[in-house]
């Protein structure tokens, strides 16, 4: 695994990047990660606190993680248990479902940037709404970070979106075709 370790308000020192590199590299024991992929990883220094954040593309989705803490060290030790647990969670789900590999698991994206009207720049992605069943979606969507997921529901065959609530609950929107 590859490391981009950007400061935001801090100069990176080589005591700092030597201690990223160790504990992320200690994910390999979990998930086999490509020698290719890149972990980016952003520390920014605020006024009373510390932030992390990791992002790292692997086969069975994005890890993600970012985390506040009064001492960087300490940050960067309970981002790597967040991805350790997002990991383990996500394998177990995983093997209850599918025998399959994790590597089938994979969700295929295409990045282009787009300009509108009025020279605004969009980013658009395009995606491949794989056939997933709503407790896949669910934990692809929670991988992720994000607050939606598009996929196409096994059992309707319909293309369809779950999505977080401010309540803390989920909901679903099915595509009419």
């Amino acid at each position: 695994m590859k490391f981009e370790i950007v400061g935001k308000n801090v100069t990176v020192t080589e005591a700092m990047r030597n201690q990223i590199e160790k504990k992320l590299s200690g994910l390999d024991k979990y998930i086999l990660i490509d020698p290719n992929v890149t972990a980016r990883v952003v520390t920014r220094v605020y006024p009373n606190s510390q932030k992390v954040e990791v992002t790292i593309p692997t086969k069975v989705g994005i890890l993600r993680t970012e985390v506040m803490n009064n001492d960087l060290y300490a940050a960067i030790d309970l981002a790597v248990d967040k991805l350790e647990d997002q990991v383990r969670r996500q394998k177990t789900r995983l093997s209850r479902r599918h025998k399959e590999s994790l590597a089938e698991t994979f969700i295929e994206e295409t990045e282009k940037d787009v300009t509108v009207e009025k020279d605004i720049p969009v980013k658009t992605k395009s995606i491949h709404a794989d056939e997933l069943d709503l407790d896949e979606a669910i934990m692809q969507m929670e991988l992720s970070g994000h607050e939606f997921y598009i996929y196409t529901d096994e059992e309707s065959k319909k293309v369809s979106v779950v999505y977080q609530r401010k309540d803390g609950q989920y909901g679903l929107i099915e595509v009419d075709q």
